[in-house]
């Protein structure tokens, strides 16, 4: 049952400039949290051009920011090409700041990058902080390789920074899976302010249907975003062209941040195989991986969030660069029986990707390993913001880690 909460606001921020993982790992704590809150509003500032694409519930809403997008290179560029990227960035600190003033939160929560894009949280942290917020730093259970992070955020002062500001740093994951800071030098009152809340599990909304669920059983094959899934869905491609015997339907969803020329080579080649549908994008995601027999991805955070929460065979071909995190997850998965993995040299094989796609819809689901898959996250955050609420006035009080 909903409980009750007068007027309660969160303010939610998520630079998004590769991808769709860190709105959508937002929208979903939000979802969460305004069906077991009620008088509870949340704002989520996001970077994503495509974040008006999402369904919002009532009391959820966005403010788009300017968007910047990372190359592959990992450098960084203002998506109008005709701004500055120093204009752009500047843009985005005063949007966030206002909004931060104008909608006065209760709670803030900071999705993966502890300052935000290029430092432009840090001057709204300082405001919050000063009266009063609850500061959040939310963090994917596996960030990077640790001898990359460690460079990034030393050069930065990153872990001087939390410190400073964070009242509470959630980590997306359960202890065992993986540790975010590892290799890294902790300062002892980071590690006391850490609290892994689990996996977020995902869930299939009740009202709205995806268009475009196969009526077939089939496999999925999804790249998230699709910024750089191209060669994923060319070596799925490549292997259904050359192992006759490839019969099993797959639905292909290439992702709304694949190059267009990619798309256009992509769709054409895949009108040639019969087995194979190809969708550009589609905004139910959960429904098509809960309606596959099996599921071909990147291994991105969110989908592997689906995967165990819809118990779905999979096969993980991981982005090894220019972060590794995808990489690192589904080695630890792959080690705990939970998916199998390619290397993308592998999956580049037209025969070693025809075998393990065959292998696939027989494959055991991850409930089955033998590993404890907690997926409590959602509940988890549920219980420590009603704490919050409930201390409001003061400083609020803070749940640590079980």
């Amino acid at each position: 049952m909903a409980r009750r909460v007068e007027d309660a606001r969160i303010l939610m921020y998520s630079h998004d400039t590769f991808g769709l993982g860190h709105l959508r790992r937002c929208r979903t704590i939000a979802h969460a949290l305004v069906e077991d809150y009620r008088g509870l509003n949340i704002l989520i500032i996001s970077g994503a051009t495509i974040a008006g694409a999402f369904d919002y519930r009532a009391r959820v809403d966005f403010v788009k920011i300017p968007s910047v997008i990372k190359l592959r290179n990992g450098e960084y560029t203002s998506m109008a090409s005709h701004i500055d990227l120093q204009d752009t960035l500047k843009m985005r600190e005063s949007s966030i700041r206002h909004t931060a003033e104008t909608f006065q939160p209760d709670i803030f929560i900071v999705d993966k990058e502890p300052m935000g894009l290029k430092g432009e949280v840090e001057d709204t942290l300082a405001y919050l902080k000063a009266r009063g917020t609850t500061l959040v730093l939310g963090l994917r259970e596996i960030m990077d390789a640790p001898h990359l992070l460690d460079a990034e955020w030393k050069r930065n002062g990153i872990m001087q920074k939390i410190d400073q500001y964070y009242d509470s740093v959630w980590v997306y994951g359960p202890p065992d899976f993986y540790d975010p800071l590892v290799g890294l030098d902790v300062p002892a009152n980071v590690r006391r302010k850490m609290d892994f809340v689990g996996f977020l599990q995902r869930s299939v909304s009740k009202s709205k249907k995806s268009l475009n669920t196969p009526k077939d059983n089939y496999i999925l094959v999804t790249t998230g975003g699709g910024g750089d899934g191209s060669d994923l869905v060319h070596d799925v491609m490549n292997a259904y062209e050359q192992e006759q015997t490839l019969q099993q339907k797959a639905l292909v969803v290439l992702g709304p941040y694949m190059p267009a020329a990619e798309r256009t080579k992509l769709v054409k080649k895949g009108e040639k195989i019969a087995a194979i549908e190809v969708i550009e994008f589609d905004n139910h995601m959960e429904e098509l991986i809960a309606g596959a027999t099996a599921v071909v991805a990147m291994g991105g955070y969110n989908t592997y969030c689906e995967i165990l929460s819809f118990d779905k065979p999979a096969l993980i071909v991981p982005r090894v660069k220019p972060r590794e995190e995808q990489l690192l997850r589904a080695q630890r998965a792959s080690e705990l029986g939970l998916v199998d993995m390619l290397l993308p040299d592998q999956s580049a094989n037209p025969a070693v990707m025809a075998e393990a796609l065959k292998r696939l819809p027989s494959r055991l689901p991850p409930s089955k390993s033998g590993c404890n898959m907690r997926l409590e996250g959602l509940d988890h955050i549920s219980e420590t913001v009603g704490h919050w609420l409930d201390n409001r006035g003061g400083h609020l009080s803070l749940v640590g880690a079980e």
